[in-house]
């Protein structure tokens, strides 16, 4: 017997997923998500910045890292300057203070551009898993755990799943738009 709970599992995570990669996305406010994940060499290890300091936001164009070991300030510093992220940290010698410049139309459409990439992949993640339960759906009929009926019911099932879930790429990706093109 297929129960399709476990692919709702499956879409949920293919979203969160989605949500969390487009939340590094520069919009035209500060948010800690932009460097969280910016790697660090502390202590010969690489680490994630988010590892070794926090990172709070001053004001809607400012960003604050504050290393927990003020030994690590000039690390940090290089690492963020080295991100290609187009960041300028300014080091105090305490805490470092990431202006973020204003985007330009230019990058705007940069950005738009890497957004529908990561909905596509997106896309393909649900597609994927849909094929992958379409296959488990043929393989039951086949071996007779299920009858044609059944069979028919499953895919509409999952067919309705993988509408909304594509209703909710485009939803996430046009809000995220609107976010990138507010000024």
């Amino acid at each position: 017997m297929i129960q399709l709970t476990q692919t709702k599992a499956e879409f949920e995570k293919a979203i969160e997923f989605l949500r969390n990669d487009i939340s590094s996305l520069r919009t035209g406010r500060a948010t800690p998500a932009l460097v969280e994940d910016v790697t660090v060499t502390a202590y010969g290890v690489k680490q994630q910045l988010k590892a070794v300091a926090s990172i709070s936001v001053a004001d809607a164009k400012t960003l604050t890292v504050d290393p927990w070991d003020k030994g690590l300030i000039n690390d940090i510093d290089k690492a963020i300057r080295e991100s290609n992220l187009g960041f300028n940290p300014v080091n105090d010698g305490k805490l470092i203070r990431i202006p973020l410049p204003e985007l330009n139309s230019e990058r705007r459409a940069e950005l738009i551009k890497v957004l529908h990439g990561k909905l596509e992949s997106a896309r393909i993640a649900v597609r994927k898993i849909r094929e992958d339960w379409k296959r488990q759906i043929d393989s039951a009929q086949k071996n007779k755990e299920i009858g044609e009926d059944e069979k028919f019911s499953l895919e509409g099932e999952l067919e309705k799943m993988v509408k909304e879930n594509n209703e909710l790429i485009k939803e996430i990706g046009e809000n995220k738009e609107k976010e990138i093109n507010t000024v």
